[in-house]
């Protein structure tokens, strides 16, 4: 007699996606020795309290030509030195360690968070609103891209005044190397 138990083929995935808002950083082209050219940049992740707002590094391979487009319109505002601050998703996080090759941490390991930039919803330059993403439902219903972003709902965590701009302090934050 043979026992056999039967398996689905059917093969699940799960997300862990990362959204918030943070400042665009290092805008670049990454033309690595084999593969093909990628954009990436960094985002300064606004955490913590509107007072005392704190910051989290991603290093992120931007995916998606829409992001990718976003982020290239970008460029120059964060070159010039003004405030660039998205509302973003990420996926796909994992870490990277590496050494310290100047500064006061020469020769120490450090950790990079690396992500992929999925999508982003909105775009302020200087606290003015440059980009907003359509509605997920308007754009299915193929709507023009005038509708209002989809943002998280303002909390008494000081999330109004992130998302101004106004509490999120300077450009280059503490947590940059």
């Amino acid at each position: 007699m043979t026992n056999s138990t039967h398996q689905s083929a059917t093969t699940g995935f799960f997300d862990l996606h990362i959204t918030g808002l943070g400042y665009l950083n290092r805008i670049r082209e990454v033309r690595p020795k084999r593969g093909d050219a990628f954009w990436a940049c960094d985002i300064a992740a606004l955490n913590g309290p509107a007072d005392d707002v704190g910051y989290t590094r991603f290093d992120c391979r931007i995916s998606g030509r829409e992001a990718e487009a976003l982020v290239k319109r970008c460029r120059q505002a964060v070159y010039q030195g003004r405030k660039v601050l998205v509302g973003f998703k990420l996926g796909d996080l994992w870490t990277d360690t590496f050494v310290y090759s100047r500064g006061d941490k020469a020769g120490q390991t450090g950790v990079s968070l690396k992500a992929r930039l999925l999508f982003i919803s909105w775009i302020k330059v200087n606290g003015e609103m440059v980009y907003q993403a359509p509605r997920r439902d308007e754009q299915t219903a193929g709507n023009d891209r005038s509708a209002a972003s989809v943002e998280p709902s303002e909390a008494g965590n000081g999330y109004a005044a992130a998302h101004a701009g106004e509490a999120a302090g300077s450009f280059d934050s503490p947590a940059m190397h």
